[in-house]
């Protein structure tokens, strides 16, 4: 099942360590089969507060987005971000294809009342 590391970046001093960050991630990405989905995008808020760029990446599971995450080869970089910038960082599992928002009701609701068509 697909993962995906999300990121917001707030207060980003954009010098030469954050060129040198953007300049080496993707090969942290490659053996991981990790990809960019949003990249700081543009985008309006709809609800509550947001700032700074939101960063998705895609992995084909969670293994491999931890082991990503973990890997010495991004830890060997991620200071370079870590100490220009202030972020908000999170590993979260994806949905298998054909998931319907209903679904979650089988995790909140008890047994009985969770069955059936929603």
């Amino acid at each position: 099942m697909t993962a995906y590391a999300i990121a917001r970046l707030r207060d980003v001093d954009f010098g030469p360590d954050i060129v040198e960050y953007l300049r080496r991630i993707d090969d942290t990405l490659e053996p991981y089969g990790g990809r960019f989905v949003v990249h700081g995008g543009a985008y309006r808020v709809l609800e509550g507060e947001w700032s700074g760029d939101t960063i998705v990446i895609a992995f084909p599971d969670v293994e491999r987005a931890y082991g990503w995450y973990e890997s010495p080869v991004y830890r060997e970089i991620l200071a370079l971000r870590t100490e220009h910038s202030t972020a908000d960082v999170i590993i979260v599992e994806g949905v298998k294809e054909g998931y319907r928002g209903a679904d979650a009701l089988a995790k909140l609701l008890p047994a009985e009342e969770g069955d059936g068509d929603a």
